[in-house]
Order: C-alpha cells, then structure tokens, then sequence
C-alpha cells in the first residue's frame, strides 16, 4: 500500500495548457491518486474555487484563472519508468498542431504491456511543452501520418473535426485475394470484446456500432491486391475486420489475417502488417486552413509491392 501525505492549499494559474479543460479533469490531473468520488465531494462542497468562486464541475477554466486545490490524501508518487526521449519525422508543424510518420511497430501510447508509445517519448523529448496530447490513434503495426495537438483549443476542435466527419483519413493495404470493385463501401456493424487471454478484438456483429470503409482498387495481381481504404467512421481495427470478414485479410495481420499465408510472406521479405495510413486532409484547428499531409509507403512495403511488379517474390499464389 503506497503511504499518504497531507498536501498543503495549493494555488494554480491556468495556462494554455489547460485553458478549455473541465475543472473536474483539470483536478484529476493534478491529484493523481485521489479517487474521482473524493474530487466530485471537494468540488460540491466549495473547497476548490476558482478567482475565489465556487463551480461545479462542468466549469471549463479560462486562461489565467486562479484555482484554489485544497489539502487532499494523495498516493505517493510512483517512481516513472524511465522514457527514452525520441522525435519522429516531422510532417508538419506550428504553435498548435504536430503531424508525424509513425513508424510501425511502435505504440501511439504506453498501457496494454507497453511501457511508453510515441506520445510520452516526445513528451519526454519535448519537456518544455506545456500541452501536447494525440489526436486520434494508430495501431501499433500501422505505419504512417499521426497528429498530435499542442493547445487544448486545437485538439477540441479537431475532435469535433473527426466527429462531424469533417477529416478524411485514408490508408494503403495489401489484401489477399482478387478483389473485383473498383470502389466499394462496406457498412458492417462492429463488436468489441475481450479474449480469454484479455486481448482486445472486434468482429462484425448486428449489435455492434455502425461503421463505414469505402475501399478503392489502386492495383492488382494474381492473388493480392493493393486497395485505399477510407474511413467514414473510426472504430477500433475498422480497416482490418472489415477486410477479413469479406475474405480478404491483410498481408502480415497477427489478429484476423491468414496465418499460414504470413508466415510464408515473412519468408518473402514482409514481415509487418501491410497497413499505411498514407493521407490525411483536415482543416487547421485555428486558422481554418485546408490542410493535407501525405506519407509514402515505407521502404519495407515499397519493396514487397516492387516484388509484386517483377513477379519475384517466389510466394505461392493462390
């Protein structure tokens, strides 16, 4: 059991960082280790003020608030694991938005028997930032375009972006099979669930929530094919359960693609997931801007894709 302190009356001012941010989430932040239920009890009873104020807790703070956190029970702090501080290549940057090419294999996140994903080694690159949070997620093996919010006001609006349908995300996959539409929307309900081993997984389901993929043939050979996905909506593995359970799995999918077929394309030189989050248009959070950021494939996924072309990869084609 971690031992308590007795914290003193704290006074903040709140800065950009935090400027927009509901109280209750401002405070949650800030007494990690105190029950949420003990945060909503100091919050109804007038012991946080803001200039001196009682609120409630859908409060959202200005800029230059003064904020009144009086003594709590907090957790020691846990020692932090140490995060190595990295940059990722840069796409586009300003006072209020970053957009990188995360590459595959790396987590957008730490949780899930990750210590630390992109967000928390640029953090820790970055330790003069005051706001820096994700926008929107990748899978750890999608490679690709990231965006990441520097101002609370950003990352709100580009929310709203995202649920209003207003951005358009589009990734490259490698399927395998022959897929015949030139275009082609799927709409299949998607379920979320947890395996017996505790593993996050989705399958389609009546009962699931409502999703939407338009796909698009770029190119085709004997038993692949290379298709743009484009996401109307943003369900968690949308892309590749939607694929699998019309029989077109991914190349290199560990969750719902072909395991056999894998473990012959990791002989061939593919021995990721063929997922690339390749386009992203959106309008700048604060200007209103149109932007668009492209990444081309990586170099791994060029190379199967050029075997593909040359007929070379010795992969058996079904």
């Amino acid at each position: 059991m971690n031992d308590l302190r007795k914290e003193s009356v704290t006074w903040v001012e709140v800065d950009e960082g935090s400027c927009d941010q509901r109280i209750d989430n401002f405070l949650c932040k800030h007494l990690k280790g105190v029950p949420k239920s003990h945060i909503y009890r100091i919050l109804r009873s007038g012991e946080v003020r803001v200039n001196k104020k009682r609120v409630d807790q859908t409060y959202r703070l200005q800029l230059g608030d003064q904020v009144r956190i009086p003594p709590v029970r907090v957790a020691e702090p846990v020692e932090r694991e140490y995060v190595p501080a990295l940059e990722f290549p840069i796409l586009y940057e300003d006072d209020a938005l970053l957009a990188v090419d995360k590459p595959s294999g790396v987590a957008v996140h730490g949780g899930s028997g990750v210590s630390f994903g992109v967000i928390e080694q640029l953090r820790s690159a970055r330790p003069q930032a005051k706001f820096l949070e994700l926008v929107h997620r990748l899978d750890r093996e999608t490679s690709g375009v990231l965006l990441l919010a520097k101002k609370r006001s950003a990352l709100t609006n580009l929310h709203e972006q995202m649920r209003d349908g207003k951005t358009d995300k589009r990734y490259l996959t490698l399927v395998l099979g022959q897929w015949k539409n030139a275009k082609q929307h799927v709409k299949l309900p998607l379920f979320k669930f947890d395996t017996q081993d505790g593993e996050k997984r989705v399958m389609v389901r009546e009962d699931g929530k409502e999703s939407h993929t338009i796909f698009t043939l770029q190119k085709a050979w004997s038993g692949y094919t290379l298709l743009e996905a484009q996401l109307k909506t943003g369900r968690t593995h949308q892309i590749r359960v939607h694929l699998s359970h019309l029989g077109f799995p991914i190349a290199g999918d560990d969750k719902y693609g072909d395991f056999p077929r894998n473990r012959e394309l990791m002989k061939q030189g593919l021995k990721r997931m063929f997922l690339h989050a390749h386009s992203i248009a959106l309008t700048h959070p604060l200007t209103g801007e149109p932007l668009r950021f492209t990444v081309p494939l990586p170099k791994e996924l060029q190379k199967f894709v050029d075997k593909l072309d040359t007929g070379v990869t010795g992969v058996h084609l079904y």
